[in-house]
């Protein structure tokens, strides 16, 4: 994810299992050691690339809409805070050496325009993660939002997470649909007026 931001939207219907390309960077992990790099995934409609300095242009424009600030609070970026802020994102972890971080532009498949972002910010000795999504309002209700979280979330499961969490606004419903269809649960959980899903492989394995 990145410093100080948590970003949540979306949508869905089918989903389709992901395909990765090649490796991108490869931060420190919590513990010091390397972590797994961030890669490309495809997915039937989507392309995931790594977050980079050069689409805040593209970003900027994609997420301009007030609407989507809802209920993640704040404004929309303008072109130079994205560029600052996705120059930090793309070191991959956090000062103290504690997250590792992960970041994509969300892009349509067929023709590489820019649609959201998905992010996620892995602790806990690379057992845990964070998870966030956005899909600029001209995108949604396609389904988009939970294809790109899915993609997201089998990625880091092949990874080693064990435990996927995202914080949501209550009363965030089409957000919450994607933390359902990605396999999240609803817990009695909540933090600065959000709500927390999460998904544990480990209390699945013993149902």
């Amino acid at each position: 994810m990145g410093p100080g931001q948590r970003l949540i939207v979306l949508d869905s219907p089918g989903l389709q299992s992901p395909r990765l390309d090649s490796a991108v960077s490869e931060p420190a992990g919590p513990t010091g050691r390397a972590t797994r790099a961030t890669q490309v995934i495809h997915t039937e409609r989507l392309r995931l690339d790594p977050l980079a300095v050069a689409d805040a242009d593209e970003m900027a424009d994609a997420l301009g809409d007030a609407q989507l600030h809802r209920y993640i609070g704040g404004r929309p970026a303008s072109r130079d805070e994205l560029r600052d802020r996705y120059a930090r994102m793309i070191v991959g972890r956090s000062p103290d050496g504690s997250q590792v971080w992960h970041n994509w532009t969300t892009r349509g498949l067929a023709d590489g325009r820019a649609v959201g972002s998905v992010q996620a910010t892995v602790t806990d000795d690379g057992a845990s993660a964070e998870l966030a999504w956005v899909i600029a309002t001209t995108w949604q209700g396609q389904g988009l939002g939970s294809e790109a979280a899915k993609a997201m979330l089998e990625w880091l499961t092949e990874g080693g997470v064990t435990t996927m969490s995202a914080h949501i606004h209550a009363g965030h419903v089409a957000s919450e649909g994607v933390a359902r269809r990605i396999g999240l649960a609803l817990t009695s959980e909540s933090l600065d007026g959000e709500r927390v899903w999460r998904r544990a492989l480990a209390d699945e394995a013993g149902r």
